[in-house]
């Protein structure tokens, strides 16, 4: 999912470009029938659960998925990197026709730079290369969550992606986590990214009890189809903020400069104080599981 509310020209060019290449889906601002993410969400708490599972969100009011935007802003200066690794139901040919849906070389600037990062794959994604779903799945450094195995828009008019009728968006999520196991990831986190970023109250509802909590962000990357690596570190050290979750994307064709702006932007946080930690672990933090 890619959202492209850039401060930069690439703003009026996505929906175009989705439009014809939904290699990734765009997350949006808030609208009519996006709601944005709850205020509330990152500081409510969850029932106890066991030790061994990851910390989710309680329920919202009927049961409705919680979602979780950025951890809290008083607890040191954290921040999480995610990346979405994007492939939609039917782009086979595509790949098979040599476009890159992947980034090895991000996966590898991550780990050569120790920065661990939660990754939210679609199970097509993980369908087409499954040895590197496996790599990153059972990499401690990283935690693998859901993308929806379509990349398919669970609301309707979300950047020209198609859409995922509300009886399947249930199962869509389910095959994702099937594909997941099926490549080797062992433990996939209980984590969903809407594709697109959009979700309503029936979205929400679709996937109650499943567990799962929706996972957003408050810092946008901008890398969606940008050339200029240096706008798009820029746009993130300018909005990174105690807690934040940034979203980027783990996609070569579409987000070309990536790898780079990772490169430019860990050394710059760091050195303004910022530790590098996971989305379960700002989750952990703000329902006091840290």
């Amino acid at each position: 999912m890619i959202r492209l509310v850039r401060r930069f020209t690439a703003a009026c060019a996505l929906g175009t470009a989705l439009a014809g290449l939904a290699a990734c889906g765009t997350a949006q601002a808030p609208r009519a029938g996006h709601p944005a993410p709850s205020k509330t969400a990152a500081t409510t708490a969850t029932a106890s659960p066991s030790p061994s599972r990851p910390p989710t969100l309680t329920p919202g009011p009927g049961g409705l998925t919680p979602v979780f935007s950025n951890g809290p802003r008083t607890k040191g200066k954290t921040v999480a990197f995610t990346f979405d690794a994007d492939m939609t139901a039917d782009q086979g040919p595509r790949a098979a026709a040599g476009e890159h849906f992947d980034n090895p070389a991000l996966i590898a600037t991550l780990r050569a730079l120790k920065v661990p990062a939660t990754i939210f794959m679609t199970g097509r994604w993980a369908d087409e290369y499954p040895d590197e779903a496996r790599s990153i799945g059972t990499d401690p450094q990283f935690e693998l969550a859901n993308h929806s195995y379509s990349h398919y828009a669970f609301t309707g008019d979300c950047y020209g992606l198609p859409t995922v009728s509300a009886d399947r968006m249930r199962s869509d999520v389910e095959r994702a986590y099937t594909a997941f196991r099926k490549a080797g990831v062992p433990r996939p986190m209980p984590y969903f990214r809407f594709p697109g970023g959009c979700y309503d109250k029936q979205a929400l509802r679709a996937l109650s009890g499943l567990g799962i909590t929706a996972v957003q962000w408050d810092v946008v990357s901008g890398d969606a189809f940008a050339t200029d690596a240096d706008a798009v570190a820029r746009q993130v050290l300018d909005g990174v903020k105690p807690g934040s979750v940034v979203v980027m994307h783990c996609t070569r064709s579409a987000a070309p400069t990536t790898e780079r702006v990772v490169r430019q932007v860990v050394p710059q946080l760091r050195a303004k104080g910022y530790r590098f930690v996971k989305v379960s672990d700002l989750i952990g933090a703000a329902t006091g599981r840290s």
